[in-house]
């Protein structure tokens, strides 16, 4: 028995363990008395976890289990068809809708329109209130005024300005400059929208029959054309203690066989970026695994829930992950091996799509999305050989494009080349949107922290 919990009330449906997403979209249309699929379900109310209807897929790859709540949210683009959405257009859920978005943002001169139930990080709260400006000091050769006086020499500076950012060698802006270059307009940002990427199929269209027999541009994805993410949603990442590192980097030393670790820390504002936001790593879990020289394969972990819940506690949550590609060069002078770099890849396919993942089920709460969140803070860290042949980490997060394309299964490595990723072709079962690159490289998919 599943409950499912709807704008216009709650309703119950029953369905087996293997019982197929698409048969509980019929149940659900049937609870509910309704005249299409003009709606989506969800796992979790925040919107993080949309169950799509599949011939495939069944409750339990959802995790769903006896007595859990699921929740409706009725389609917008076809409310005319539903019968559900119809009673929430006509009133029904009026007071519920009417808080959910407010015109008012808490960033200087914005307009854009945001949602006021979402619990943002606090780093976020924090960074909103700041002023952002790079103040500058007089300079005595140019600045021909008064010390009360200031001229376009040594005004403060936007923190997006791309002048003052090459200066300082950040090729990526932070996130929170993004959002104030956003609202830099005359409208203020009033027309901006942070729109999540989807390569799915929206469903319950009632104009033609479902996929493979139909589609339609309303419930069709758009192509994807990846280009250079301007920004990025963490600019740094330390560790508390560099003994942690030591600690982890220990199995490797003894066995010569690679390995995986969860990150546990915080976030806090980076003050060497404008309104940047730095991890602070304060503690490596290494869950179950199988490794060898060159690959780690993760084992289910019962205690995983039990290391957030203790995580919590003490005030930490999981910020990222960490694993090694480490090949000894000379054991006697303790070089390793050097073979990540331009001329061959920083992460391979098969480490983006893995980033991918975990960013995907590590949402960034955000007020500014209709969605409730958008992108992600989980960071990737690479601990490998640098240009000395010493151990070093690269810290990195894949694009949004990227974590869209890989949540939706779009993408797949490569046998030969780990540089390069492949995108599926449509199948009776799952369309794909066509992917378009400038380049071929994955360059486009990833950033460096």
């Amino acid at each position: 028995m599943l409950r499912v919990q709807s704008p216009e009330g709650t309703r119950r449906v029953e369905v087996e363990s293997d019982t197929l997403t698409n048969e509980l979209f019929e149940k659900v249309v049937k609870a509910f008395e309704l005249s299409g699929y003009c709606f989506t379900i969800y796992c979790s109310r925040d919107k993080t976890q949309e169950i799509i209807s599949s011939k495939t897929k069944t409750v339990a790859n959802y995790g769903l289990k006896h007595g859990d709540m699921i929740y409706l949210s009725p389609n917008a683009d076809t409310s005319q068809h539903s019968k559900l959405a119809n009673k929430v257009k006509n009133g029904v859920s009026a007071s519920s809708s009417s808080s959910s978005f407010t015109s008012n943002s808490n960033i200087p001169g914005s307009k854009i329109p945001i949602r006021s139930n979402v619990k943002e990080d606090q780093v976020d709260v924090l960074l909103q209130k700041m002023d952002g400006t790079v103040k500058r000091k007089r300079d005595p050769k140019n600045c021909l005024h008064g010390d009360n006086s200031s001229c376009i020499h040594c005004l403060p500076l936007e923190p997006y300005d791309a002048t003052y950012l090459k200066d300082l060698n950040v090729k990526h802006m932070s996130f929170h400059a993004y959002l104030r270059k956003l609202s830099s307009g005359l409208d203020g940002g009033k027309y901006a929208n942070l729109e999540n990427i989807s390569c799915r199929i929206k469903p319950g269209c009632t104009g033609h029959p479902p996929w493979p027999k139909g589609v339609c541009s309303k419930c069709q994805p758009k192509a994807i054309t990846l280009n250079s993410q301007p920004y990025r949603h963490v600019d740094n990442v330390v560790f508390e203690n560099p003994n942690l590192v030591e600690c982890f980097l220990h199995y490797w030393r003894v066995t010569g066989r690679q390995r995986m670790g969860f990150l546990y820390g915080r976030f806090d504002v980076h003050l060497d970026v404008p309104l940047g936001i730095k991890g602070i790593v304060a503690a490596i879990y290494e869950p179950p695994q199988e490794s060898t020289r060159d690959s780690v394969r993760l084992l289910p972990d019962p205690r995983q829930s039990l290391v957030d819940r203790l995580a919590a506690k003490l005030g930490l949550v999981c910020i990222g992950w960490i694993f090694t590609d480490l090949v000894t060069e000379d054991a006697s002078k303790g070089t390793v091996r050097h073979f990540r770099n331009a001329d061959t890849h920083f992460l391979s396919a098969q480490e983006c799509i893995m980033a991918g993942h975990f960013q995907s089920i590590h949402p960034n709460p955000c007020r500014l999305s209709s969605d409730g969140y958008f992108g992600s803070k989980f960071v990737t860290i690479c601990v490998t050989g640098d240009s000395q042949n010493q151990v070093h980490m690269e810290g990195y997060q894949v694009s949004n494009q990227c974590q869209a394309l890989v949540r939706d299964e779009c993408l797949v490595p490569t046998k030969d080349a780990p540089e390069l990723a492949y995108a599926r072709q449509s199948t009776a079962e799952k369309y794909i949107p066509d992917v378009y690159y400038k380049v071929s490289e994955l360059s486009y998919l990833f950033l460096v922290v």
